[in-house]
């Protein structure tokens, strides 16, 4: 039979996709073990002294910007009963920096994609072997170095679900996994690499099946970029897009409701055309959608791969706006190079788009572990434009937390100068 195992899943609001599909990992792979969901730090620390199992396993996620706060509420944790549990942290920044994550008090960083290693993990801890069998850990060595497992390999999204249904856990489905648009300050591609991975539409209609079951009426989806379903290339696949949309469609009741290109993803500029727009109004109940500008210099986007300039994105919005769409629109200000020229087409840019009808979503460069500008030097952001962006706010032009994220900025600098890229790796 085995040991018995907790996993005790630290469920914060931020997190709640991933460590759903992780447990749709196990739902799927039939794995035996209990789990409970911590909500709160004190939580989280009450269910690994109350459970009773021979092995508590508790799972981690967050994103860089968090990592510090993570690691203190980690150390309250272990303080107030869970010391005694295993703690593994996963996400991006795990997967980028194992070695900060080790450091941080976790036991075991989760490199790469997770199902696989979180079904070989309780696996491993029911069947008592070592835990440097398991693919895509990383794990302290007696020098204190990350010593890390074989890779975790990269399945089909059909091999898992995004979702643990039987547990009565939901959430948007993910239709495509990875990104061939490698823009230098995004985590996306070089965590799951440089190509799409698509979910089939079958399986798709099995989660939308799931979720009609259980008496849900709203569909949403996580994709790096919405109309990219279904293509491997950097043309949409409008066909594919239909396919998804109409199927999805007809497995919910007539008040259900398909949300497509809105939160919890977005679409490419040079993706909004007047065919793709009309497409979306016959299926989706989003009356908005959100495009990724990132910066109004063509300069810029050269030089952070974006692969597209400023023209694709005026088009972008007006064409959305003329098929009823209400587009809210990324701007990243401060990215590296940049200057006052570059911020200045920025703004004008960004004021011409509220003045056709957008919402301009604003957000400050931040050197995110595992991307190509990790060590990059965030530019310098004059009084004048943050004048500026929140003159825009006052009117209701814009939003977003970019203040909170350039004193992110600074933290994460400093993170990379304390683990230099070439830290030792070792395998085990």
């Amino acid at each position: 039979m085995g040991l018995d195992v907790c996993v005790v899943v630290r469920y914060r609001k931020a997190v709640t996709y991933g460590m759903h599909a992780l447990l749709g990992a196990l739902q799927a792979a039939q794995v035996d073990c209990e789990v409970r969901y911590g909500t709160t730090p004190e939580e989280t620390a009450a269910l690994i002294s109350a459970s009773a199992a021979d092995r508590v396993l508790v799972l981690w996620s967050f994103y860089s910007p968090d990592a510090e706060a993570m690691a203190a509420e980690l150390a309250a944790v272990r303080a107030a009963g869970g010391g005694d549990a295993l703690h593994i942290a996963g996400g991006v920044h795990a997967t980028a920096e194992p070695q900060h994550v080790l450091d941080s008090g976790w036991d075991l960083a989760a490199i790469g994609e997770g199902e696989s290693t979180i079904v070989a993990l309780v696996t491993a801890l029911r069947e008592g072997t070592p835990l440097t069998q398991v693919p895509g850990l990383a794990l302290k060595d007696d020098d204190g170095i990350a010593l890390r497992t074989r890779p975790a390999p990269q399945l089909p999204l059909d091999a898992f679900p995004s979702f643990p249904a039987e547990r009565g856990r939901f959430g948007p489905i993910e239709i495509t996994r990875g990104c061939r648009y490698t823009c230098r300050f995004c985590q996306t591609p070089f965590m799951f690499g440089g190509q799409f991975r698509h979910r089939s539409v079958g399986s798709v209609r099995a989660h939308v099946r799931e979720m009609v079951a259980h008496g849900l009426r709203d569909v949403r989806f996580i994709t790096p970029t919405s109309l990219s379903y279904g293509s491997p290339g950097p043309d949409p696949d409008l066909d594919a897009v239909e396919e998804l949309l109409a199927g999805v469609k007809e497995e919910l009741p007539p008040h259900g409701r398909v949300f497509f290109g809105s939160f919890p993803s977005e679409v490419r500029p040079e993706h909004v055309t007047p065919e793709a727009m009309r497409l979306l109004k016959r299926y989706v109940a989003n009356d908005n959608i959100i495009i990724g500008a990132q910066s109004g210099s063509d300069r810029v986007l050269a030089a952070s791969g974006r692969g597209h300039g400023a023209g694709p994105v005026r088009d972008a919005v007006r064409i959305a706006v003329e098929h009823g769409f209400r587009p809210n629109v990324d701007f990243i200000f401060g990215m590296p190079g940049e200057d006052g020229t570059d911020q200045a087409a920025s703004l004008t840019l960004a004021a011409e788009l509220a003045s056709l009808g957008a919402r301009i979503h604003t957000h400050t460069f931040m050197p995110l572990p595992g991307t190509p500008w990790r060590d990059a030097e965030p530019a310098f952001i004059p009084l004048e434009t943050m004048r500026e962006l929140d003159r825009l706010a006052q009117r209701g032009d814009a939003y977003g937390h970019w203040r909170k994220q350039a004193e992110h900025s600074a933290r994460l600098a400093e993170t990379a100068k304390a683990y230099p890229r070439r830290t030792r790796r070792r395998r085990a």
